[in-house]
């Protein structure tokens, strides 16, 4: 397979990764929802736990089965992607998932896109030279973007729980595609570094689940309700295995700063899906979750946001000044 077809395949990968992704905003609300009514007043942060912990441990035993021959030989490379990325994607989505717990699903997904600005600021701060005013401009864009989608009050200079720990997750979401991107991780093998990021996930948000459960019996409650493990299982194959699988395979063939602009579709597919997926999940649960509208805050911010990625990766650098 030549370059351009290499880079092709690539971009249709991460899209598909991206359309799957967008499950993960409707499921995980849904969840949180599910953990409400089994467990009232158990607190937010045990919550966003408990949403995450499982679909890491299950997506981490089903990844130990087909990949036990490759963990093997785990190479000191591998072990140190592996580890990093799992932090990077554990700090990342404990934020974006309690901050959605205080928004919309809509807007939880277009502000965690955020990092496509700053990946390529980062990367100009770093050779010291000016990203030049399309960057700026973009910049400008985004913020205005995240104002209209936010309700940001200019009087009271305040952002809300939610928009504030979304925004905080896409800090850690830019570590973990700069992983990606790093050069000393190339040769890598997919399959044991996605293993043992699925392994330190679950780890790390299961020990965060326990430390914040109000008791030991109400890590087990979850497991008991037919809706919250189906709801998980979906989390787990579609949203988890298949989805990072793609991510960790494909988003090495292209920079960091297309990448930025290809995962600022995942908003466009979640958003389509709002539309109609929480009513299902709602009657399948039991609980209250209407389907989102179209808003002009949703259409004029999330508009600003896109137009801004567009006009900033129009022209994205080749693979290797990145």
């Amino acid at each position: 397979m030549n370059a351009r077809a290499t880079h092709t395949t690539a971009l249709l990968m991460l899209l598909l990764t991206n359309f799957l992704w967008g499950f993960s905003f409707p499921l995980l609300k849904a969840i949180a929802f599910q953990h409400e009514q089994l467990l009232p007043g158990s607190g937010n942060w045990f919550i966003t736990g408990m949403s995450l912990a499982p679909r890491f441990l299950l997506g981490a035993v089903f990844m130990v089965a087909i990949s036990w021959r490759q963990l093997r030989t785990l190479t000191a490379g591998e072990r140190a992607q592996g580890l990093r990325l799992g932090v990077a994607a554990s700090l990342g989505m404990l934020f974006q998932i309690d901050g959605l717990q205080f928004i919309s699903a809509s807007t939880s997904a277009f502000l965690t896109q955020f990092y496509a600005i700053m990946i390529p600021v980062l990367l100009a701060l770093r050779s010291w030279r000016s990203p030049g005013a399309r960057v700026w401009t973009a910049c400008v864009l985004v913020l205005a973007g995240v104002a209209v989608l936010a309700q940001f009050n200019l009087r009271e200079f305040h952002l809300g729980r939610g928009e504030a720990e979304t925004l905080l997750s896409s800090v850690f979401f830019m570590w973990q595609i700069l992983l990606l991107e790093d050069k000393r991780y190339t040769g890598n093998r997919v399959r044991p570094v996605t293993t043992l990021m699925f392994a330190t996930q679950a780890v790390a948000l299961g020990l965060f689940a326990a430390t914040t459960a109000p008791s030991a019996g109400a890590l087990l409650v979850p497991w008991t309700s037919g809706a919250w493990l189906a709801f998980t299982v979906i989390l787990t194959a579609l949203c988890t295995i298949a989805a990072f699988l793609l991510m960790n395979r494909f988003q090495p063939a292209i920079t960091a700063t297309e990448a930025g602009l290809i995962y600022c579709t995942e908003p466009i597919f979640t958003s389509v899906l709002a539309l109609f997926l929480p009513a299902l999940l709602a009657r399948w649960g039991g609980f209250a979750y209407p389907n989102e509208t179209l808003t002009w805050r949703l259409l004029l911010g999330g508009g600003l946001i896109t137009v801004a990625n567009l006009l900033l990766q129009f022209r994205p650098p080749p693979k290797a000044e990145m």
